[in-house]
């Protein structure tokens, strides 16, 4: 509590606050004060006096502890002594045999020994009724004292103690909390007034309480994460609740299985959000419960849903062995490990559901890099899930010179752009090289070429590997185009080169003369029109 005192400006003296009561022949008893008001336990001196000339006799009476300082003929100086309320006091005087007397009262002040700000709550609901009581003990003249209650240096309610309060009184007003009073400082201040008395305004202003106001929404916070987890993989869960205030102040934690997940929590404005990554343990399997809390102030929001946790390995699918010669069998397997309880092999014969499914196949050329297809189901909380595996089949064979990657017969134009498109199968891979059968000369594949008429003839194309070598005869006829045929296609172009030439010369003239002939009857009718019109 801090208090502000300001010191008389100008000191009051009481030169007469009496009721003077004659006496005989016109004496009269005066009292004489040196202030009218005092602060609580000061000394104040009284002057009594008299008119009265003979036979005086002169005193004070008061309830406070009194010394006599200094006398004279018709007048005594009186000083008293820590008076602690106001009273009256009285000068009395005898003056023979009649008594005549003067009062006057005393009127002290003090400052309140306490002004306090009762404790604001923890947290303040936006939008409901704050009540701030502000205790004041002490403090006199109460008539003249009044409380006023700050947010900040904002006034926001000013009222009169009262004269017939009780001694701690108890004021206060009403505040509609809001976002805006979130970190409001509130005090209260009491205003002693005794610019009546000619003294100043005297403050006292109590500790500032801090207030913190809270807003959360009625709806729970929105979860986001899959039905289903899988042991052994990352997850993540997200949860989030927008329209509280202030998010900055807000906890939010994420719970699985009871176990509380390692989150990053954000607020941004009025939305406070929560992020988790979780690495599924084997432990957690089965149906445990994912919980999104939010805690703000003294309240909480929370949201919980259902998680189904499982175990599910993928099929495992064999080639026994995976890499074959041509004619040697082959086993295909496939077998499933943990919850699933059924898988599929493609190429195995029909059957009823098992967790595994086998074959064998003797392996032919056609079987080389074929695909085999394993496939694991299991079937979690109504949802059916699946695993695949996929291998690769490698069959060792000799080279193949088919006809669909290698024709027998080849007829290409003369003077065109060609390539001998003739390919091997095998594996390994073989080498491929053909030549003219009469004498060597090579032909090579997959190289563009222009095709020549020496080019004609049977060739002889040979496929090598390590697991032998084939060879296939191939044709190949040249078109060839004679040289009159070749005139007479150059003298049909020649013609219709001129023909079209004669025509646009033919169809450019006839134009130009139209234009002209055109020109000619209107400069005809011009003149006429000229010869027609009557002088000016």
């Amino acid at each position: 509590m801090a208090r502000t005192r300001a010191r008389p400006t100008l000191p009051l003296l009481l030169a007469l606050v009496a009721a003077v009561i004659p006496g005989p022949g016109g004496a009269q008893v005066s009292i004489q004060l040196n202030e009218a008001i005092l602060p609580r336990g000061a000394s104040l001196r009284v002057n009594c006096s008299s008119s009265c000339s003979e036979g005086l006799s002169l005193g004070l009476e008061t309830q406070w502890s009194k010394v006599e300082l200094e006398r004279g003929h018709n007048w005594k100086l009186f000083e008293l002594s820590d008076i602690e309320e106001d009273s009256n006091l009285m000068c009395f005087g005898n003056c023979g045999t009649v008594q005549s007397s003067a009062s006057a009262t005393i009127i002290l002040y003090s400052f309140p020994e306490r002004v306090e700000l009762d404790p604001l709550p923890a947290w303040q609901q936006v939008g409901e009724i704050l009540t701030l009581r502000c205790l004041v003990d002490g403090g006199a003249p109460r008539s003249q004292l009044s409380v006023v209650f700050l947010q900040g240096e904002e006034e926001l309610h000013q009222e009169k103690v009262g004269v017939n309060s009780t001694n701690p009184k108890e004021i206060t007003t009403t505040v509609l909390a809001s976002r805006d009073n979130h970190g409001a400082n509130f005090s209260c201040r009491t205003e002693l007034d005794l610019r009546p008395q000619g003294l100043e305004v005297f403050l006292n202003v109590s500790e500032a309480r801090q207030l913190r106001t809270f807003d959360l929404p009625g709806t729970s916070p929105k979860l986001n994460s899959p039905d289903l987890l899988e042991v052994g993989t990352r997850q993540k869960v997200f949860c989030y609740l927008e329209g509280l205030f202030p998010a900055s102040e807000a906890q939010l934690h994420l719970e699985l299985g009871g176990h509380i997940l390692t989150s990053n929590s954000t607020n941004h404005g009025d939305l406070v959000s929560a992020t988790a990554e979780v690495d599924v343990p084997a432990e957690l399997e089965g149906t445990q419960p994912l919980r999104c809390v939010l805690e703000l102030a003294d309240q909480n929001r929370q949201a919980e849903k259902t998680l189904h946790i499982y175990s599910f390995s993928a099929p495992v699918l064999t080639l026994s062995p995976p890499e074959v010669s041509e004619g040697s069998q082959v086993t295909v397997k496939c077998e499933t490990h943990g919850g699933a309880q059924e898988v599929r092999l493609s190429g195995a014969p029909p059957g009823p559901p098992s967790p595994q499914v086998s074959f064998t196949l003797n392996a032919s050329a056609d079987d080389h890099k074929r695909t085999f297809f394993c496939s694991a189901a299991l079937k979690v909380a109504g949802q059916q899930l699946l695993k695949n595996q996929t291998q690769e089949l490698r069959v060792l064979y000799g080279p193949r010179l088919d006809e669909r990657d290698c024709p027998g017969n080849w007829t290409w134009p003369e003077g065109s752009q060609q390539t001998l498109k003739c390919k091997a199968r095998g594996n390994p891979s073989p080498k491929l090289t053909c030549s003219r059968k009469a004498n060597d000369a090579p032909l090579p594949t997959g190289v563009v070429m222009t095709v020549t008429r020496e080019m004609s003839g049977i060739y002889v194309c040979q496929a090598t590997s390590s697991r032998g070598n084939v060879t296939k005869e191939v044709s190949l006829t040249v078109r060839v185009i004679s040289g009159p045929h070749i005139n007479w296609v150059i003298l049909v172009i020649t013609l219709l080169i001129v023909l079209f030439v004669g025509l646009a010369i033919y169809l450019y003239n006839r134009q130009r003369k139209i234009r002209i002939y055109k020109l000619q009857r209107a400069q005809e009718e011009t003149m006429k029109l000229k010869a027609q019109a009557p002088p000016p």
